[in-house]
């Protein structure tokens, strides 16, 4: 394991050991800072060396997970699972779709004839622009925002990108939309990207050792997708190529060891509405949805709550005149508390990370 570490002006050095860590923290000469990914991070309080070594993120893009790795050459550093709202915002899509739908219905006057009825004429055309689908663009907006958290945490340049090209009948997946634009936003980013396709991420995965679990893709383990980041990360130092003028092997060196893992979601918050689904009687609509509550908090902000003797925690999920709905990392109302009782811990960071207490190795047998 290596802990993170920031210079004096705030960029990211070189990881360091545990004990050293713990050493500056007691001389003084390091002190404790947050990130929005709940990695345990330290600022140096005094100039240190800003040399830095090659440092990689692989990210295995897919349609309901992502896996990501980081990864030097002698250790793995980070491992993470996202689970991506592609579902959530397809449904929410639809249902937007369907609102709007009965609000032109009832907006429309069927008894007069149809050439003096108020259809609203287009005003350009929606299909020249070849947009990105916006649950695509969620999907690939949740990684990027976890890659531009991590620039501020490792000093990493390269990131190594899985691509998908589906053959045979398939013709069509929706991890293939939007990966050129997505490459291109990454390419804008950072010095190096690079492309490997999935046969390449199977062939590293098995010269180093580990194993994928292909069963069973939802459950938020190493072994179902954060080993591929691992591995497309260990592409950048070691390929498959001419060793002698006789044979052909692998070449370089490269480390995997056991490294912090977190699961990642964004908090399934719904945008405000201003039209519901039913119009209310009396033409007074309630309020639904919004990140805004009455009490001072906002939904996603993490919190802990008392409830006689016992305490929970949990993030921000709703609210009613006198309480406030707490839920868990699932999005499942914990119960409501008083809001007196509730005491804010961190502010929302549109992100809901679950880090494990203990570190994961790739390379042992039970992943």
């Amino acid at each position: 394991m290596r802990v993170p570490v920031l210079s004096k002006q705030g960029l990211p050095l070189m990881p360091t050991k545990p004990s050293r860590a713990r050493r500056w923290l007691k001389q003084g000469k390091a002190r404790i800072v947050h990130n929005d990914l709940g990695i345990f991070q330290i600022q140096l309080t005094k100039y240190a060396d800003d040399a830095t070594q090659a440092i990689v993120v692989g990210v295995d893009p897919g349609k309901m997970y992502t896996g990501i790795g980081v990864q030097s050459a002698k250790f793995t550093l980070w491992l993470a699972h996202l689970q991506l709202p592609f579902k959530t915002v397809k449904d929410r899509m639809e249902q937007r779709a369907m609102m709007r739908r009965g609000r032109r219905g009832r907006r429309i006057n069927r008894k007069v004839e149809f050439s003096k009825r108020a259809h609203r004429q287009k005003r350009f055309d929606n299909r020249r622009f070849c947009k990105v689908p916006p649950s695509i663009r969620a999907n690939r907006d949740l990684e990027w925002r976890v890659l531009d958290e991590l620039t501020l945490i490792f000093p990493f340049e390269n990131v190594v990108y899985e691509v998908v090209k589906a053959q045979g009948s398939k013709g069509f997946s929706p991890v293939m939309v939007g990966q050129l634009w997505q490459l291109n936003r990454l390419k804008s980013a950072f010095e190096d990207v690079r492309e490997v396709q999935g046969w390449e991420t199977a062939q590293i995965r098995t010269q180093l050792g580990i194993e994928k679990q292909k069963h069973s893709k939802g459950d938020a383990i190493p072994a179902t997708h954060a080993v591929d980041g691992v591995a497309l990360a260990c592409s950048v130092f070691i390929k498959y190529g001419i060793i002698d003028r006789h044979s052909m092997g692998w070449k370089g060196e490269v480390t995997i060891t056991s490294a912090p893992f977190a699961v990642i979601r964004r908090p399934p918050i719904s945008r405000r509405q201003l039209h519901l689904m039913v119009p209310a009687k009396g033409g007074v609509r309630r309020k639904y949805g919004g990140t805004v509550t009455r009490h001072g908090f906002r939904k996603g902000d993490y919190v802990e709550a008392t409830q006689g003797a016992k305490t929970y925690r949990g993030w921000v999920s709703g609210d009613t005149e006198k309480q406030v709905s707490v839920s868990d990392a699932s999005w499942k109302r914990l119960r409501q508390f008083s809001a007196k009782k509730v005491r804010l811990v961190r502010r929302s960071t549109a992100l809901i990370v679950l880090p494990t207490r203990r570190l994961v190795n790739l390379l042992a047998s039970n992943q």
